[in-house]
């Protein structure tokens, strides 16, 4: 599973909302953190989300089993390991 988390603060919440447009993406909480889950890549539209760049490059709090092939001004990709 391709997991990534997000810490749930105002300024992150967009994240986790434009992640979970996706069907195959589930979004959920484990303590502080929003849990983007899928079982293929995982695939985030900065512009939709409306962040700013400082927002947007430190918003990953951590992943598991997974790996980042795509964070620029466009787009977040995350793909299983």
């Amino acid at each position: 599973m391709t997991t990534l988390f997000v810490l749930d603060v105002p300024e992150n919440t967009t994240v986790a909302e434009v992640a979970g447009q996706n069907p195959a993406v589930t979004v959920d909480h484990v303590g502080p953190y929003f849990r983007i889950v899928s079982s293929s890549e995982i695939v985030i539209d900065r512009r939709a989300t409306g962040c700013r760049h400082a927002v947007w490059y430190s918003s990953v709090a951590g992943l598991a089993q997974s790996r980042i092939t795509q964070w620029d001004k466009d787009a977040m990709r995350i793909e299983p390991r």
